[in-house]
């Protein structure tokens, strides 16, 4: 009989299948038992627990959450509930950090990481936004909340700036997060960190004529070596948001000759079986460091 229980639940495309397969595996052989597939979306909560099939969540060791793409409201409203009670991977407050682009730029510069300049500003105040694209010349419009570069856009000049306004106050936003455009190669790094320890790294290229690298807008994957003030840059920042498990991307700035962050998620992916063919080969490793960290936090008095 295995002395301890977790629930997991990690997206099933890309490989993901099997990687959790594997994860099971070796948690098996540290005598943690898995539930996995553990949707929240079909999970209750009522009377002090949140029920998931008759099993009572609130007494798993552990809940292993990640899986990006199926997120719903609901489901990070039981994620944050359940974090109030038992260990969670990545915790919610650091994920939530990490969802919001404004907050994470936020701390991140509060504790000296270098990231792009930002301002955020009141809706209303559009004054302040035309002072903004005067100083800086170019800037790029985030959603707070976005990924995969959805919803960037990049204002060349003022005159887009006074095109998109009014699209942007047709979506009821109620303030507007830019950061300045920085000058680059059209190319990032993706560096992955685990419980404070450097996994992988890898580079990501802008597709054609288009400036975001995210391979969900066109960007490709390609083999690429850190070096130590990349990998540096990246740990701090893993450590600042509070993230166990993070991906730090890091783009050249060229005109201040210095790396920057530009953005930390929080349930960076495994390499797929398309991207190990292309030699990203630190899956093993992620996956060890991810069954320690298991292991360490589910280990009765150190349950953190």
């Amino acid at each position: 009989m295995m002395d301890r229980k977790i629930g997991m639940w990690l997206y099933q495309n890309g490989g993901g299948d099997v990687i959790e397969t594997k994860m099971i595996e070796k948690l098996k052989e540290r005598n943690i038992e898995t539930i996995s597939n553990l949707n929240l979306r079909n999970a209750i909560a009522k009377n002090g627990h949140i029920v998931y099939d008759k099993m009572k969540l609130d007494k798993l060791d552990l809940f292993f959450s990640y899986n990006a793409g199926e997120q719903t409201q609901y489901q990070m409203y039981l994620y944050k509930a359940l974090n109030r009670v038992i260990p969670m991977i990545n915790n919610y407050d650091s994920f939530e950090l990490t969802e919001d682009k404004f907050h994470t730029s936020f701390l991140l510069r509060t504790n000296g990481v270098k990231t792009a300049d930002y301002k955020l500003c009141h809706r209303d105040d559009t004054h302040h936004l035309n002072t903004i694209m005067k100083k800086w010349s170019k800037m790029v419009y985030k959603p707070t909340d976005g990924w995969g570069g959805v919803g960037l856009t990049k204002i060349e000049n003022e005159e887009t700036l006074d095109m998109l306004i009014p699209f942007l106050n047709q979506m009821d936003l109620r303030y507007f997060y830019v950061e300045k455009f920085i000058e680059y190669d059209n190319t990032d790094y993706r560096i992955d960190i685990v419980d404070g320890q450097f996994v992988g790294c890898y580079g990501r290229k802008a597709g054609g004529n288009d400036w975001r690298t995210n391979v969900t807008s066109g960007g490709s994957i390609f083999l690429r070596e850190p070096n130590d003030d990349v990998i540096n840059l990246a740990l701090k920042a893993a450590k600042v948001t509070g993230l166990d498990i993070a991906g730090v991307d890091i783009i050249y700035d060229r005109k201040k000759e210095e790396f920057v962050v530009l953005e930390v998620n929080g349930i960076p992916a495994f390499a797929t079986p398309e991207q190990e063919k292309l030699g990203l080969d630190f899956n093993d490793k992620k996956i060890d460091l991810i069954v320690d960290l298991i292991d360490r936090k589910t280990k009765k008095g150190d349950k953190k």
